[in-house]
């Protein structure tokens, strides 16, 4: 039998998706199972964006320009512009999801063996896609104990080598919640500038910034125009995750020149999601203020009772939609299919995520997990009954 790839036998599993086997089965033995692994929001669509679907009347279903069509990237001017980045069209190369933002930006800016510095914990598929890239992740510990705020500038230095190219911040963070302040930021620019890194900057969750505290963008910060690689999605931002629609922003001119030769490579990015993203710009504002208090309510709400559960620590997160808690557990792989798998409270269960896998370092987060709290309120509550109960019952218990 021929042999896989070395690449395809070292390629990551996702820590977000691996145990979807377990909760199916508990879903076909009649259990219902709360979802707060995964960054799927219940959240509704705007109408203007799904009316825009319906509303589709081309004759030819055609390709688009490998860098998006024109009026999409004009209408994003608008909305890119409206946060102050003064940017163009031709600073935007539109993708296949936010996904294909971060793989194609990794191929243009870095070579094969080059490194990128990541604070830890991180989206778990940075590893897959710098896998994929053939580029090594140096990951830099934030901890728990202060919310995971910016590790010290000094320990990026530590690891910056000959093969250093570039830092990469998810802000707001994935899993974290973390939101980085304008000093932090202002300390990645000195460090982007010092040591010619590029900075890649996914900004996901942007939206989604609590308690009146302000985002900010390296795209904000002058003197950085060159080394700033904006990674985006209308994924989470309309409640669209399905529409697999991202874009690269950078006025680095040689940077999109490159990315645009990677997505000419795929040919092009799909007609239907750029029509419906083209309408989605016009979202009215109505629509995130009351996004953001639901989230907001929520979060607030799951924080809360998590802290009141014995042995659990859970900081307030300033943005996104997860947390990452310290359970009193030996170990959080087996205690997230331990409770899909041999646990049930009324005949329900929790699926979460294990943080294990949001970090690189070998035996980090052995006893955190991310929730997300893309759930209404009612089940939110329900959900933390039942992991409360299923804390109590777990024969790996540490307190």
């Amino acid at each position: 039998m021929p042999k896989i790839s070395e690449k395809g036998q070292h390629m990551p599993a996702s820590p977000i998706r691996k145990l979807t086997p377990f909760a199916d089965q508990a879903k076909l033995s009649g259990k219902k199972v709360y979802h707060l692994n995964i960054g799927q929001p219940d959240i509704e669509t705007p109408k203007i964006m799904l009316d825009a679907v319906k509303n589709i009347n081309f004759k030819v279903w055609a390709y688009t320009p490998s860098e998006g069509t024109l009026s999409y990237r004009t209408k994003l001017t608008e909305y890119y512009n409206k946060l102050s980045y003064n940017i163009e069209a031709e600073d935007i190369l539109v993708t296949t999801g936010g996904s294909e933002a971060i793989t194609i930006s990794m191929m243009a800016c870095l070579d094969e063996g080059d490194e990128v510095i990541i604070p830890e914990p991180f989206y778990a598929n940075y590893n897959g896609f710098a896998h994929q890239c053939g580029i090594t992740v140096k990951p830099i510990l934030s901890y728990i104990e202060n919310g995971f705020a910016l590790p010290p500038i000094a320990d990026f230095e530590k690891l910056i080598t000959e093969k250093t190219k570039a830092i990469m911040i998810c802000n707001p963070n994935n899993p974290t919640g973390y939101l980085y302040s304008g000093e932090e930021m202002e300390a990645l620019k000195l460090l982007a500038l010092k040591y010619d890194l590029y900075l890649f900057s996914d900004e996901a969750y942007r939206e989604f910034c609590y308690d009146g505290r302000e985002f900010i963008s390296p795209m904000h910060l002058e003197g950085l125009e060159e080394n700033v690689i904006v990674l985006d999605t209308v994924s989470k931002r309309y409640s669209a995750c399905g529409a697999r629609l991202g874009c690269i922003i950078t006025k680095n001119k040689n940077v999109i020149a490159a990315g645009l030769k990677f997505a000419q490579a795929r040919l092009s990015p799909g007609l239907v999601e750029q029509i419906a993203g083209t309408a989605a710009v016009d979202t009215p504002d109505a629509y995130f203020i009351n996004v953001k208090n639901e989230y907001t309510k929520r979060r607030d709400l799951l924080v809360e009772v998590l802290n009141k559960i014995e042995g659990v620590f859970c900081p307030n997160p300033g943005g996104a939609f997860y947390v990452v808690a310290r359970f009193p557990i030996d170990n959080a792989d087996k205690f997230c299919q331990w409770m899909l798998e041999s646990f049930d409270y009324q005949n329900q269960t929790v699926m979460m995520a294990p943080a294990t896998g949001f970090y690189s370092t070998p035996g980090a987060g052995k006893n955190e997990v991310r929730l997300a709290y893309v759930l209404n309120s009612d089940d939110l509550a329900k959900a933390m009954t039942c992991l409360e109960e299923g804390l109590k019952a777990y024969p790996g218990r540490v307190l």
